[in-house]
């Protein structure tokens, strides 16, 4: 098992793509801290954790909240004595329409879950990690990262802000052996893709809404390659990959264990200026 005996603290793992990397996890032996302001719905995942032979706990957290995150690692740290992996998973996909048209509040709030939570949660578990001299961080990033979507203005700034996170951050943390990498898991069919769909709508944001149907009608991206990108990402097969967005349905990340050294010589899988030569 690629996990096997690790600790992972998994954010937003109540549903969707956080339950799913849960899942996974298990499966591959890992032991599990899930976090999520839902404690139905994190203890759901527990049972079906517990029916696959694993252990989990559930550790109800606002990310956005730096008591809520600093009590979660404490949980964690002080149950298993250890945290190999962090899956920063918790987001929303914030107000759709032109951004003039935004509540102001429901913007802010935007960059407050998706980036700042993931800001909280990184720094209440780094030093975890640091003293151990071990752990993988991976945040989940969108297609908004790499994609201008308009009337997205809140999601795409924020997933975006969360890629150069993830860079500043693997580049302050090289050589301690904690690395960190951006997942790209794809448009996949969650209750987020339901809820953009339909704002979409209703503020005749087309393309939005065109793509969320095609997501939603089963064309969007698998949640087991996502899945399956979060386990590598948190193995050993990732070795001294850090500082990279890899994406589920656009890299073939299974072939890239030969290929880490040259990566990370150069500035493949990062968001950079390309010139025209």
């Amino acid at each position: 098992m690629k996990l096997d005996g690790q600790v992972a603290v998994i954010t937003g793992a109540g549903r969707g793509i956080g339950r799913a990397i849960a899942l996974a996890y298990a499966r591959e032996g890992a032991k599990l801290a899930l976090a999520a302001r839902s404690e139905s719905e994190l203890q759901e995942v527990v049972g079906a954790v517990s029916e696959l032979g694993n252990e989990a706990i559930a550790v109800r957290t606002d990310v956005t909240n730096q008591q809520d995150t600093e009590r979660l690692a404490r949980r964690v740290a002080d149950r298993f004595g250890r945290i190999d992996a962090l899956v920063n998973n918790a987001g929303i996909s914030g107000p759709v329409g032109p951004l003039q048209a935004n509540d102001i509040n429901d913007w802010i709030n935007t960059i407050t879950v998706n980036l700042t939570g993931t800001f909280l949660v990184c720094r209440a578990v780094i030093p975890v990690m640091l003293e151990q001299s071990q752990g993988k961080i991976i945040n989940l990033s969108g297609a908004g990262a790499t994609n201008a979507w308009s009337n997205m203005s809140a999601y795409c700034s924020s997933k975006a802000a969360v890629v150069r996170l993830t860079e500043v951050l693997a580049q302050e943390l090289d050589g301690t052996g904690v690395t960190v990498n951006a997942l790209g898991p794809g448009s996949v069919h969650t209750s987020m893709w339901d809820k953009m769909t339909e704002q979409a709508a209703e503020a005749g944001a087309d393309f939005i809404h065109q793509l969320g149907l095609r997501v939603t009608s089963g064309g969007g991206a698998s949640i087991d390659e996502c899945a399956e990108l979060a386990v590598w990402l948190a193995s050993d097969e990732s070795g001294a990959l850090t500082g990279r967005l890899i994406s589920a349905t656009a890299d073939d990340f299974r072939g890239l264990p030969p290929r880490i050294a040259e990566i990370m010589a150069g500035d493949a899988y990062t968001l950079r200026r390309m010139g025209l030569d």
